[in-house]
């Protein structure tokens, strides 16, 4: 499996990370099981209204069709550690941006 994991991240790495950075965005990897990538977006990307479509035109596409372990990819819909600690931020009065 760690050989699996490497290859989606070199993919990643190449083809996905360089367009979300671009938007000040990234993507890491929660899991991988019975063909399934889980990932977590992050920075601008965690919690945008564009990440069921960034996830699936983006993401979803370079790995499937780069990786032949790949069937599928899903986005772990917790809140991450950032978007926690932006709103502790945002409710103590503390300037954010």
């Amino acid at each position: 499996m760690e050989n699996q994991i490497q290859e989606i991240e070199k993919v990643l790495d190449e083809y996905v990370r360089p367009k979300l950075a671009e938007h000040e965005g990234n993507v890491s990897v929660a899991d991988f099981r019975d063909g399934i990538v889980y990932v977590r977006l992050t920075g601008h990307c965690s919690g945008c209204p564009s990440a069921k479509y960034t996830l699936e035109s983006l993401i979803e596409e370079e790995l499937v069709a780069r990786c032949d372990q790949v069937q599928s990819v899903k986005l772990q819909e917790e809140v991450s550690q950032e978007l926690l600690d932006m709103a502790k931020a945002i409710l103590s009065g503390k300037k954010v941006f």
